[in-house]
């Protein structure tokens, strides 16, 4: 979609004249992480070992069928099912803390 954002780190493939061009024509954004710091790509690095370890590098027969596999997972089972360990509430899946939190933005009076 137009104005997404890619965001990768400093390797010589993402700052290359011919990436960089790829990536204007699709009208998108591009992100670089600061230089010598790991930590700016480390939510991102994570998130996709998880969902490397959960559905593999499977290699789908259509672009579709990737898209589906990967909506599956992040919808049912990693939002609605996985539980993890909030400190306050316990363990709930990523979806019920959504709905805690929420309930927790109440302004006090």
């Amino acid at each position: 979609e137009d104005g997404c954002i890619m965001h990768t780190d400093r390797g010589s493939e993402y700052t290359s004249d011919e990436f960089r061009t790829e990536i204007r024509k699709l009208r998108m954004r591009q992100s670089m992480g600061r230089v010598g710091s790991c930590y700016d790509n480390a939510a991102a690095e994570s998130w996709f070992a998880v969902l490397k370890a959960e559905i593999g590098t499977t290699a789908w027969e259509t672009r579709e069928a990737a898209r589906a596999d990967v909506f599956r997972y992040i919808e049912i089972e990693y939002n609605r099912s996985r539980l993890r360990r909030h400190p306050e509430y316990g363990y709930v899946t990523p979806l019920e803390t959504r709905t805690l939190l929420k309930q927790d933005l109440t302004p006090a009076a």
